[in-house]
């Protein structure tokens, strides 16, 4: 296994956090145990637990690692994007392209959540990612100018939660287009009017009425002399 950064070969750590990602992700972590990581990494149970500790720890780096992941990734998506109504919406085109990966699986905060008892690891990782997300909702949707950004946070939460379940649940991965047109349909209903991107008609019209007189569209045709 080979660090794709840095060409050279890939530390106990990193063998072992690969493997962990795909099993615990695959399989889910309550199933997966150390032996099948270990088995998958090339690397002795001793070196793992010198690592992290214990499973737990091991779960921990895995969970760490995919929520540094989602946020380097959305944060670099999103700043392609110029106003903060496209910011806000971009963040369904980011969720989209995480469902067309190949062995898309849903949340993987969601599902080691649903495994873990009360008080690990597990539990505290996948709140924090969430805490994130429900922030970067608020804070773009106060940017965009929304009346109500707390009120419009939560409505867009429940679209991504939404969306990710149907994009693996159903094998669906257009759910993201789905939950991006009802989100357009929410943002520009908590916008001010000055806010909202001009409809076509309306913004025709105003070009129309800007044409001075005399123009070539107000001359009356050959067939109308």
């Amino acid at each position: 296994m080979v660090n794709e950064k840095t060409d050279k070969p890939a530390s106990a750590r990193e063998r072992l956090l690969e493997a962990a990602s795909q099993l615990f992700y695959d399989e889910g972590v309550h199933t997966v145990g150390v032996d099948r990581v270990v088995e998958r990494a090339g690397v002795a149970k001793a070196t793992l637990y010198a690592l992290f500790g214990n499973k737990e720890g091991l779960v921990r780096a895995y969970l760490v690692g995919r929520d540094e992941g989602i946020r380097g990734r959305m944060t670099r998506r999103l700043a392609r994007y110029t106003t903060p109504r496209e910011r806000l919406l971009g963040v369904f085109d980011v969720q989209g392209l995480m469902f067309g990966e190949p062995g898309f699986r849903g949340c993987a905060f969601a599902r080691a959540n649903a495994e873990a008892p009360e008080g690990t690891s597990a539990e505290e990782i996948s709140e924090n990612h969430r805490d994130w997300l429900r922030s970067l909702f608020r804070d773009l949707a106060r940017d965009a100018g929304a009346r109500d950004p707390e009120q419009l946070a939560q409505q867009l939460m429940l679209l991504y939660d939404g969306a990710a379940i149907s994009a693996w649940m159903d094998r669906n991965p257009s759910a993201a287009e789905a939950a991006r047109s009802v989100a357009t349909a929410l943002v520009d209903a908590a916008l001010p009017q000055a806010g909202r991107p001009a409809k076509k008609a309306e913004r025709r019209g105003d070009a129309i009425a800007a044409r001075p007189a005399g123009s070539a569209s107000q001359r009356p045709n050959r067939f109308d002399r």
